[in-house]
């Protein structure tokens, strides 16, 4: 065999075993039934804000699980820009129907950065009287267990507890792609960099304790980047101190979504990517089940390669995310292998897009590096 192919084969195996050793670190965070840490016998005064804009899929049943915390301490702020959203009288309804419950709608924007999540959840950072606050977006639904789970994770060496979105009830090809990228790709990587002592911020959920991002400067520090789950990254790693993940990601009903939509928010994500962290963003093609089977192929037609390795890759890859899938008991069919590989496809394009660009469009906001947020 030309050496050329020996090295082609080499990079093959090696690439395929760096995606089933990823595997392998998530499996055991994802198996039915394995429930997370012990928790703290006390239970601190915790500060849930939820910051929302428009009627997203399934908003009623997302913020609504807001209210059905099992925890004994904790107040809820839902954060909005606009008096006149659409999904105003949703959060009202909400708020009335659960008396019981220290809930509170707040309104408009504070100017502190040009992140306009940020600008948004302002108010409520300043009226929180939590020693930890939890920032989680809108379109997730809270486990009953949430604030215990992200509590179970904290420790003397923590700075920030976070967690990754698992995609549920998709609708139709687009969202099945979306899942496809929302967790056998993004949320395996980041529980597999957790498990190894590498984990980073998903702003999905941010779970800080106050007095440490108030001795930062508070959320506008988080605001000076491309993305507040960046920042918050480099934030936390600056002072020496963990970015751990809660014990498994929490679901997103997904609902609707063209292909077309899910090419513009992946590639939004690529873009903070590429800006935030370069180097690893590098390496990121590499990930994609493209170029080892390209390798492979090649080595097939000029290295001698044998067909059946051709063959056998894809169902080895592949076969082993599917596993991982079922096994969180996440969307899987045959359909979720056929939008893998259109996913693994497009990440390589995605990767030579975000190089060219440094800015994205985010609810009408024109986000980047030295543009200007719309308001």
């Amino acid at each position: 065999m030309p050496f050329f192919a020996i090295l082609m084969l080499v990079a093959s195996l090696a690439l395929v075993a760096v995606h089933l050793i990823s595997l392998a670190l998530a499996m055991p965070r994802l198996r039915k039934g394995v429930g997370p840490c012990p928790v703290p016998s006390n239970a601190p005064r915790v500060t849930l804000l939820r910051p929302f804009k428009g009627l997203e899929y399934r908003l009623e049943k997302t913020l609504g699980s807001s209210f059905a915390l099992d925890y004994p301490n904790y107040q809820v702020r839902f954060c909005v820009e606009d008096a006149d959203d659409p999904a105003v009288p949703i959060v009202q309804r909400l708020i009335a129907a659960h008396p019981d419950v220290d809930a509170k709608l707040l309104i408009g924007s504070d100017l502190v950065s040009r992140n306009p999540k940020i600008n948004n959840l302002m108010k409520g950072w300043r009226t929180a009287d939590g020693e930890y606050v939890a920032m989680a977006d809108s379109n997730i639904i809270l486990p009953p267990d949430y604030l215990w789970q992200l509590l179970a994770r904290w420790d003397t060496h923590t700075g920030l507890v976070t967690s990754p979105a698992a995609g549920v009830e998709p609708q139709g090809f687009g969202a099945t792609l979306e899942c496809a990228f929302l967790n056998g790709y993004q949320a395996r990587w980041q529980i597999a960099a957790d498990q190894v002592g590498l984990g980073y911020a998903q702003g999905k959920t941010l779970f800080w304790k106050r007095s440490f991002l108030d001795k930062a400067g508070g959320p506008a520090v988080l605001g000076g980047s491309i993305a507040e789950d960046a920042a918050s990254t480099r934030l936390v790693r600056a002072a020496g101190l963990k970015i751990r993940l809660a014990h498994r990601p929490f679901p997103q009903p997904v609902g609707h979504r063209t292909v077309a939509k899910v090419w513009k928010r992946q590639l939004r994500w690529a873009i903070i990517r590429r800006v935030a962290f370069p180097g690893l963003f590098l390496a990121e093609p590499l990930t994609s089940a493209m170029v080892p089977l390209v390798l492979l192929a090649l080595g097939a037609v000029t290295g001698g390669f044998p067909a059946w390795l051709v063959i056998g890759f894809p169902v080895l890859w592949y076969g082993a995310e599917w596993g991982l899938v079922c096994l969180a008991n996440w969307p899987a069919g045959a359909k979720i292998i056929a939008v893998s590989v259109l996913r693994d496809a497009m990440i390589p394009v995605l990767w030579t897009l975000a190089w060219t660009r440094s800015s994205f469009d985010w609810q009408g906001n024109t986000v980047g590096q030295t543009g200007k947020e719309g308001q």
